[in-house]
């Protein structure tokens, strides 16, 4: 007898799920944030892109794209079409 388990995620979209990776990435976004801009004496100014992307490794054969993709996209970024200073913008 197979029993179907409800989905954890039902009814919570939009809301933090404690230990999900995104909530952790948002948590360690927000303290860095606070403390930038501190530093920075600059309250309430961006520091992160709105967005990020987010992947499981699911297997071996898979990590030396994800690895090539980590190094090079600081290389990318100064022709992003996010970069806020990007000479090239459409």
């Amino acid at each position: 007898m197979t029993v179907a388990l409800p989905c954890p995620y039902q009814g919570k979209f939009g809301k933090p799920i404690p230990g999900s990776l995104p909530t952790i990435v948002g948590s360690f976004k927000s303290a860095a944030t606070k403390r930038i801009n501190i530093i920075r004496n600059a309250p309430k100014t961006p520091v992160w892109q709105h967005n990020y992307y987010e992947r499981i490794i699911r297997d071996k054969s898979s990590v030396p794209k994800v690895r090539h993709y980590i190094q090079m996209n600081p290389i990318a970024w100064d022709v992003d079409q996010s970069h806020p200073h990007n000479c090239c913008k459409e």
